[in-house]
């Protein structure tokens, strides 16, 4: 399993529901169950499906898709990323406990998770 970094406070907009996507600088062809780590923390906080890769975004995209991004429509003043796009994710939720991982270096978008982190996750 894979765990992808997020920072505060888009990380818990993702797990109370109320942010979809994740607006980054490439695509991603991941999809399936991914973990949640908030940056920083050294722990996976949660998990969600991970559904699709929407873009590269307009502004008007953006604008139009800001509430799933996490932010209102007249924040959105400028183009992110020169090529933005946005991560889909469906049924995020909080972990019972965090499960605390081991953060390899240089690791700053994917961590790869070990079975035994994984086990905990997936348990969690």
């Amino acid at each position: 399993m894979e765990a992808l970094l997020v920072r505060k406070p888009w990380i818990d907009e993702i797990l109370d529901g109320t942010k979809t996507w994740e607006i980054r600088g490439s695509r991603t062809r991941k999809r399936g169950l991914i973990a949640l780590v908030e940056s920083g923390s050294g722990t996976v906080v949660g998990v969600a499906m991970l559904t699709g890769s929407v873009g590269p975004l307009l502004r008007s995209d953006l604008i139009a898709n800001a509430k799933k991004a996490g932010f209102a429509k007249e924040d959105v003043t400028a183009m992110p990323y020169p090529k933005t796009f946005a991560w889909v994710l469906e049924g995020a939720h909080r972990l019972r406990r965090p499960v605390p991982y081991q953060h390899p270096n240089g690791a700053v978008i994917w961590v790869k998770l070990g079975q035994e982190v994984e086990r905990s996750v997936r348990g969690g």
